[in-house]
């Protein structure tokens, strides 16, 4: 896969999509802090995740 294809774009819905009226987390309205807590929060899930391919040990 090319870098092209495989970088994350700016998440858009989920921008569109975040709860105004939230009282546990407030709106984000600039796109470019939406876009690196969004990241930052999508690694910490990647990272949490449990992985199936783990070895015999």
């Amino acid at each position: 896969m090319t870098p092209e294809e495989t970088k994350i774009k700016f998440p858009f819905w989920q921008y569109l999509n975040q709860p105004l009226l939230s009282a546990e987390k407030p709106p984000i309205f600039n796109p470019r802090r939406f876009a690196q807590i969004y990241h930052i929060e999508l690694l910490e899930r990647c990272w949490h995740k449990e992985c199936d391919a783990k070895g015999y040990s």
